[in-house]
């Protein structure tokens, strides 16, 4: 198989029930994935792109073999992840958004020993492939220090190392930077870069539109279980260069409103941030044609018996791309 990841209308749906823990309410069926297809070519940094719930744990999880899809296929370095999924996990390293998984009470160096072992490592290629991680990571000072007395950048940046200890070709990372403090998120980016020049196959899933047009070849878009449009940044982002965006910020919003705006000609995509439910304050991003498309809209709002408070002109984004796409912003859950 040429593409080291290809995935084939994947679907994926979980039964969950209303309520808490004692009083379990009706059946609630979640479409987790509808059909999802994609490929990743070998050596290149693909991203899946989209807010949270959108389905990217859940591809991801299918793909290193966590979770078993409900219909689809998929293949990782030409192996199935049904079929052949010890072959897959051999060439596969994994970074789930979590910091479980490791033992607390041992240092860093410790934890990363016992995994090595479990991978059948030697003990020397192990100490080897340990001190490389830790200065490709930046945990070098750090790796005799106690787990539990790591921040959760430095536990990020842990799981990233255990995930290459056994040198994989092709590595899933799973919101890499998510939480973490910029000077944290700046090293996982640069390690993520550093491990492209190493010819490593890296799919990587994220809400961050800075962090995709930075260090991804390709994207797909993806939506409520839907991949709606895969593409290089810059293929994206000219899907929306010719259009104006501006964001206006309201007091008094409700939902009604992004639909009628959607409604006023020229305009192309329309979603709401709320920041104050209470109040009804809320930043609505608009993507239009036309130069009268703007009053047209501020004389909507104004009619609406809004408040505006204030009108910002951007520059089109991949953010915007994925308003015209989906109605939805990259930060919403």
């Amino acid at each position: 198989m040429k593409d080291a990841i290809e995935a084939s209308n994947l679907a994926k749906t979980f039964v969950t029930r209303e309520g808490g823990l004692l009083f379990r309410g009706k059946k609630r069926v979640v479409e987790a994935l509808k059909g999802v297809s994609f490929e990743v070519r070998r050596g290149e940094v693909f991203g899946l792109l989209g807010p949270n719930g959108a389905g990217k744990t859940t591809t991801i999880k299918i793909l290193s073999t966590l979770l078993l899809p409900d219909a689809g296929d998929a293949w990782v370095n030409g192996y199935h992840v049904v079929k052949e999924a010890s072959k897959v996990r051999e060439a596969i390293g994994v970074s789930l958004y979590s910091d479980r998984g490791f033992y607390w009470k041992l240092s860093g160096r410790e934890n990363l020993l016992y995994f090595a072992r479990l991978y059948h490592l030697d003990e020397k290629t192990a100490k080897e492939r340990i001190k490389y991680l830790f200065e490709l990571l930046d945990l070098k000072a750090d790796a005799d220090r106690l787990v539990e007395e790591y921040s959760t950048g430095m536990k990020s940046k842990l799981n990233i190392a255990r995930a290459l200890l056994h040198d994989p070709p092709i590595l899933f990372l799973d919101e890499p930077t998510i939480g973490l403090d910029p000077n944290s998120a700046r090293k996982v980016r640069e390690t993520v870069l550093e491990l492209k020049k190493e010819g490593k196959t890296i799919l990587l899933t994220t809400h961050n539109m800075f962090e995709a047009d930075m260090l991804c070849d390709r994207v797909a878009v993806i939506s409520k279980g839907r991949i709606v449009d895969v593409g290089t940044p810059s293929e994206l982002k000219s899907k929306v260069a010719e259009h104006k965006v501006v964001e206006v910020t309201l007091l008094g919003f409700d939902d009604k409103v992004t639909g009628k705006l959607s409604g006023v000609q020229g305009v192309i995509g329309v979603a709401a941030r709320v920041r104050d439910p209470v109040a009804g304050v809320a930043e609505v991003k608009v993507v239009y044609d036309g130069d009268s498309s703007i009053r047209d809209i501020l004389t909507l709002l104004l009619n609406e018996s809004l408040k505006v408070l204030s009108v910002k002109n951007l520059e089109p984004t991949l953010e915007d791309v994925f308003v015209t796409l989906t109605g939805e912003r990259l930060e919403e859950s």
